[in-house]
């Protein structure tokens, strides 16, 4: 039987009916059990794909993953679009802290985390920003102090998404003061359960409250929890943006557009019933323009997977993350300038849930070109590192 086959078959006696209908908001699993379980066929699809590895197919055998290789992966992907599968577990273990460990952290590190990442056992959140240090993330003040066997760290990281919900958070901190900026950051791994760790949620303007501000009061860190080098940090802070903004997260979560209900714009439109067109020839170019830049944008991650041999994104990543953002963007606009003022609700009644969430998300949406490395960040990186520009 050929491996399409056997995936075939596999997802059709395993998929269960609810993991095959677009995922809302509270369905979606990040890893950890701090979040509350609206659908128990999520945990069962979740357990059965783990099993797997298929919760991280390209991973090792070794750790937990599937062992497979490129094409085999396009395989379950294709299979899993195919049923309208849901993906049965996002979030940071995923997409960022697990490949960076696999290319930077110790034995140790992999053996303890990454199998816990595969199963969903945990959730991850990123401490990166600070208060006076975003789109300069180097000025980061936050301390991490030698103090034999473990580093006590001070002070606070911001937009930290989901901290309340997380067990473990990766962590760029200062442990050498008289360094160039780049040079005196380390990379830490820091079990949110640490007494002096408080994560304080930070209302939106959407209403949610999935941003926290984290402090830091006298946190003990053990020594074993530093990944890569001491002050050689920051190359592995730069390698898990990499992975953040790659074309190979994007196949993975490919479902991931079902995490949000997610009608076709030509369907939210007014058609004129002779033609079956959308009515407004401003409107409707603008629809074809957008699919064709999402389209583009989704055939070009693809390329670039099976052009990578090696499973490594590159500088090139920023790329996709640029023009990800202005297709999200894109994409939310025209929404709203199809349903009219049916687009403008909040709360009220009288507008479908539909309607309310991509209300909502579009408020959200504002902060795509800022958040995971600004668009003016993206730029310098592509002219520097892409187009190699002079500086």
């Amino acid at each position: 039987m050929s491996f399409r086959a056997e995936v075939r078959d596999w997802l059709e006696t395993h998929c269960p009916a609810s993991m095959r209908t677009p995922m809302p908001d509270d369905e979606v699993l990040h890893g950890g059990h701090k979040r509350p379980v609206v659908n128990p066929e999520s945990v069962q699809w979740l357990q059965a794909m783990a099993q797997k590895g298929w919760t991280a197919p390209m991973w090792p055998a070794e750790f937990g993953g599937g062992g497979l290789d490129t094409a085999e992966f396009r395989i379950l992907i294709e299979e899993m679009r195919r049923i309208s599968a849901r993906p049965p577990l996002l979030g940071m273990g995923l997409s960022m802290i697990g490949p960076t460990l696999l290319e930077y952290g110790s034995q140790a590190q992999k053996e303890q985390h990454l199998p816990a990442i595969v199963r969903g056992d945990v959730g991850w959140c990123q401490g990166y920003s600070e208060p006076g240090a975003g789109s300069d993330l180097a000025a980061l003040q936050t301390q991490a102090v030698d103090n034999g066997d473990h580093f006590v760290v001070n002070g606070s990281k911001i937009w930290t998404s989901g901290a309340h919900h997380s067990d473990w958070m990766f962590c760029l901190v200062r442990t050498d003061n008289q360094a160039p900026k780049q040079q005196g950051i380390s990379f830490l791994l820091i079990d949110m359960a640490s007494e002096g760790v408080e994560a304080r949620p930070i209302p939106l303007i959407d209403g949610n409250r999935h941003f926290c501000q984290t402090f830091f009061d006298d946190v003990v860190v053990p020594k074993e929890n530093l990944v890569h080098e001491l002050n050689k940090g920051w190359t592995v802070g730069k390698r898990l943006l990499q992975h953040e903004r790659s074309g190979m997260d994007q196949l993975l979560g490919a479902a991931r557009d079902r995490t949000k209900t997610n009608m076709p714009l030509h369907e939210l439109a007014r058609v004129n019933s002779a033609s079956g067109e959308i009515e407004d020839p401003a409107l409707r170019a603008a629809i074809i323009r957008h699919n064709m830049h999402a389209r583009s944008l989704a055939l070009t991650q693809r390329r670039a997977v099976e052009e990578n041999a090696a499973n490594t994104p590159g500088s090139a990543t920023s790329i996709f993350k640029l023009v990800w953002a202005d297709v999200t963007q894109e994409q939310l606009e025209l929404q709203l300038a199809a349903r009219g003022t049916g687009g403008l609700g909040w709360e009220d009644d009288t507008f479908d849930a539909e309607a309310l969430a991509k209300g909502q998300l579009w408020l959200e949406s504002k902060a795509a070109s800022i958040a995971g490395g600004s668009n003016e960040v993206q730029r310098n990186i592509i002219a520097k590192r892409v187009l190699g520009l002079p500086d």
